[in-house]
């Protein structure tokens, strides 16, 4: 047998590859790899934020010290703007349109303020949960960490934020008459409700926004349209009573969450809003929006995990 036919022979005899005729796939499967930033278990989702807790604080802290580097008044700024605006709702609302009727005049400044503070905060958690993701893609196609971790650490800015400004508006209260009191203690479960409804909707626009970067420029109209609908700058029943209307557009209007947490706030730091301006069953709503934008906005977040930063 010559030399060529030997080797012909040895070749056709050779074993074939033990992977082949294997999809990408089962090669992975077959030899324990794994997608590069695929989605974890919820729960394992779960426990990698708890991991990076000093992360999010962190983060969230250095983008509150960065949001007014900038401006020479600095972190005054914080106060400030809220400040400003309740100046201007109280000057349109409050003096030419007599949006107060229904609200004791003494008490109307606060009720404004707390309002515009409140609401302050819901709004800028979902205005900064839109851009959670697209506006920051270089860090999330950097580094992999839950990509929650974003948006729960917008949303935790605004409350230090809100929590800075309390302070102005424990002097405005005691200024107009309303000293601290056991109620005031109901501040605190209000708020924590508000933190979490609010890190819901930030997780629910993260995700939406990471595909439509056009959102952004979107919620400013609609989030002013929820601020007019939701008793800022009066009160709801009152302005109302005097429309023809079903009695259920009034109890829808107070039933939303953004008025239900500013009821549940003015209730507590305000001396003279009394139960008499909540709706029903107030608590149990805020209890149930919170819970019901929690975890729908968690889970609807966690989803779509493995696609963040992508495309």
């Amino acid at each position: 047998m010559s030399e060529t036919t030997h080797d012909a022979m040895v070749a056709m005899s050779a074993p074939a590859a033990p992977d082949e005729g294997l999809t990408a796939s089962e090669l992975a499967a077959r030899h324990g790899l794994t997608v590069s930033g695929a989605r974890p278990t919820l729960i394992e989702y779960v426990r990698q934020l708890w991991d990076r807790r000093h992360f999010i604080l962190a983060f969230s802290r250095a983008k509150l010290t960065a949001q007014y580097s900038q401006a020479k008044l600095g972190q005054l700024w914080q106060v400030a703007t809220p400040l400003l605006n309740a100046a201007v709702y109280f000057f349109i609302f409050g003096l030419l349109l007599n949006a107060r009727r229904g609200i004791p005049h003494e008490i109307y400044v606060p009720f404004l303020v707390t309002g515009v503070f409140v609401f302050t905060f819901t709004q800028s958690s979902v205005l900064a949960g839109v851009r959670a993701i697209s506006g920051n893609l270089g860090l999330v196609r950097a580094l992999h960490f839950p990509r929650a971790s974003l948006p729960i650490s917008f949303a935790l800015q605004q409350l230090q934020q809100l929590l800075y400004s309390m302070v102005v508006l424990v002097v405005i209260m005691l200024a107009f008459g309303s000293f601290p009191d056991l109620s005031w203690l109901l501040l605190v479960p209000a708020l924590i409700l508000q933190f979490v409804f609010n890190t819901g909707l930030a997780l629910i626009f993260a995700r939406m926004g990471s595909k439509t970067p056009d959102l952004a420029q979107l919620m400013p109209f609609l989030l002013r349209t929820w601020m007019y609908a939701s008793g800022v700058m009066f009160s709801i029943p009152a302005m109302l009573a005097e429309k023809d209307l079903p009695a259920w557009v009034t109890d829808i209007l107070q039933w939303n969450p953004a008025a239900i947490y500013m009821d549940l706030i003015r209730f507590a730091l305000i001396d003279g809003y009394g139960s008499a301006y909540l709706p029903d069953h107030v608590w149990a709503f805020a209890i149930g929006w919170a819970l019901l934008a929690g975890v729908v906005g968690f889970v609807y977040f966690w989803k779509a995990e493995e696609r963040y930063g992508r495309g």
